[in-house]
This record gives structure tokens, C-alpha cells and sequence, in this order.
């Protein structure tokens, strides 16, 4: 049986990137009226159909759902996943998971190979799509729980799950100035992420509360992984040596800032306090012991489930209010 294209497959003989013929599928600005047509003779030639399966999944249910995550080796999505997979389990549905590998092109690809498969459902964890051709393209499945994410337009068939992520920053600069920490510094995540930026807010609103000024010198990006910690906080140490107190984008990226601490020869907690975000096992394990924005993954992963399960089991029901989590400062040994 022949092979059936896929938009990685029209991208490829167009030339272009597939975010382009995203654009060009979904009918959104932005690209090149030459190139348009190019790539929409293609799709023709092609025989490439985005959303055939998609249009039948209201009818024709296989009991199976997808999980999107940008990073399955991150135990922060690994957690959701796991309690995802035991509300699937109790309900009779399987489960399948796509990696990402925090890459907006695999996502395109990912959510593109959905679309043409016999799915009710999809858990789209932490996208990075561009906010328009977010809502376009999961308005084409039948089921969605959308985490980390918020949409412009509320959609019937999307659910929506954030964190309270300005709140969790706010109670970690209240803990450092109550400690007398003054000299207050962010390692804050990838410069697309939409928490992170949610993070970044709650964080000068926190400095502003106690009356601090936000320096700009004191935040640094970075990718959400242990290395992309140290190598930050390295930074940011050379740049601002007397900084008292970080902030990390999450319990990886302050594992990392540790270490740069001790590369510094600086104390943690006694020179400089550090605080994680999530609350993942490895917080419970490092020395010294993380103190962290505590958040409840598996209990995440299973409310989102539930609420694919409700959009599958009443389709025509209103457009779903968005759920919001409060993390919790959990109290240890790093600050």
C-alpha cells in the first residue's frame, strides 16, 4: 500500500519549512503569494489530506488518545503521562505518547500525523506553535486537553490546563526576602515558553511587593534541562557575583544552578539560596534537598484525561472553563 504523504513530505519537495506549509494548509498570512501556490499545486499533486481522518473521528471512536510532550526524558511530563495513562487504563482507552524534543517543526509533524490517524483524542502538553496556528490545528480533532497553554478563542473541543505559574514565583520571592535574601536573580526558561514568561511575571511582581527593583542583568534564559542551568547561573555568577537567592525555571534547571554555584565556590544555601520549580522526585534526592514550587503531576496527567474522556462522551457541550493549578512552596534544605 502506498504510502500516504504527510506535510513533513510536502515541506520537503517545496523547500521550505513546516511551519510555511502549516501556514499555507490552514490558509494563514505570512508566506509568499508564489510560494503559496507552489506549495498548494503540491498538495494536489501530492494527494495530501490534513484533516480526512479528523472530520470522521466524531463518529467513528477507537478508544485510543494521544500524548504530545516536548521532552518524555523530563520526569515533569513523564509524571503527567503516567497519571494520563492510568485514567486511560480504568476507562478502557489506550494510550500513545509523541516526543517532541522541544522542537516546533517535530511538533508540526507530530500533530500532523495525528490528523491522519484513527484517534478520539489528544493531550498537547506545552506547545510551541505560534498562538493562531495552535488554535487552527487542534481545532481539527475531536477531543483536546490543552496543558500549559492559553488560547485567544475558547474552542468547544478543547479543554485547558495551566499552572498558576506568576503565583508560584511570587511565594518564591516572598520566601527569599523573608529570609533576607535582596540580591534576588531569575534562571528563567526557553525564551518561547508561555510559563516561562507567566514566571518572569509573577516574578517582578513579587520584587515589586517587596520593594525591589527588577534588574534586567539579574535573568538569564535557558533550555529546561540540568546543563542549561549551570551554564546560566555560570553566567550569570560572572556577570553579578554578589546575587544571594536564584529562582529557577524548574527543579532540572536548579539542579544545574547548584552546580554552578559550587563551581563558584559558593555555599547553597548559605551564600546563595535556590529555588526549584515542580516538585519532581530528583527535588527530594539532591544535596541539599531542593526547596521547590510543589505541583501535583499525576494528578495533573489524570484530570486531563478526564476531561478528554467529558469532550468525547458530550461533544456538543459548551466550551470548557480553563482550569487553573496553584502550586505550593515545599520547604527544604537549598533556601
Amino acid at each position: 500500500m502506498k504510502k500516504r504523504p504527510t506535510i513533513t513530505d510536502v515541506a520537503q519537495a517545496a523547500g521550505v519549512s513546516l511551519m510555511t506549509v502549516s501556514r499555507v494548509v490552514n490558509d494563514k498570512p505570512g508566506v509568499g503569494e508564489e510560494t503559496r501556490q507552489r506549495i498548494r499545486r503540491l498538495i494536489e499533486e501530492m494527494g495530501y489530506r490534513p484533516n480526512e481522518i479528523a472530520r470522521g473521528l466524531a463518529t467513528r471512536q477507537t478508544a485510543t488518545v494521544a500524548i504530545v510532550v516536548p521532552d518524555i526524558t523530563n520526569p515533569f511530563f513523564a509524571q503527567i503521562a503516567c497519571g494520563a495513562e492510568a485514567v486511560a487504563f480504568e476507562k478502557g482507552y489506550h494510550l500513545f505518547l509523541l516526543n517532541t524534543a522541544e522542537n516546533t517543526d517535530r511538533e508540526i509533524a507530530a500533530l500532523d500525523s495525528l490528523q491522519q490517524k484513527e484517534i478520539d483524542g489528544v493531550l498537547l502538553c506545552s506547545p510551541r506553535l505560534p498562538i493562531d496556528d495552535l488554535e487552527t490545528t487542534i481545532s481539527q480533532f475531536a477531543a483536546v486537553t490543552l496543558f500549559n497553554r492559553e488560547l485567544q478563542n475558547p474552542l468547544p473541543n478543547v479543554a485547558q490546563i495551566n499552572i498558576n505559574d506568576a503565583l508560584g514565583a511570587q511565594l518564591a520571592v516572598q520566601h527569599f526576602v523573608a529570609r533576607g535574601r535582596r540580591r534576588l536573580a531569575l534562571i528563567a526558561g526557553p525564551v518561547t515558553s508561555t510559563s516561562g514568561q507567566r514566571r518572569i511575571d509573577g516574578y517582578r511582581a513579587g520584587l515589586r511587593a517587596a520593594g525591589l527593583i527588577f534588574e534586567p542583568q539579574a535573568m538569564e534564559h535557558c533550555q529546561p534541562v540540568t546543563e542549561g542551568g549551570r551554564m546560566a547561573t555560570a553566567q550569570l555568577l560572572a556577570r553579578r557575583p554578589k546575587t544571594d537567592a536564584i529562582l529557577a525555571f524548574n527543579d532540572l534547571v536548579a539542579v544545574g544552578a547548584i552546580q554552578a554555584c559550587e563551581d563558584a565556590g559558593r555555599r547553597v544555601p548559605d551564600d546563595i539560596a535556590v529555588i526549584g520549580f515542580d516538585d519532581i522526585p530528583l527535588a527530594r534526592i539532591v544535596r541539599p534537598h531542593l526547596t521547590t514550587l510543589h505541583i501535583d503531576l499525576e494528578e495533573v496527567g489524570r484530570l486531563a484525561m478526564s476531561k478528554i474522556l467529558e469532550i468525547i462522551q458530550q461533544p456538543d457541550a459548551p466550551a470548557h472553563a480553563t482550569h487553573w493549578i496553584d502550586p505550593q512552596l515545599v520547604i527544604r534544605d537549598s533556601a
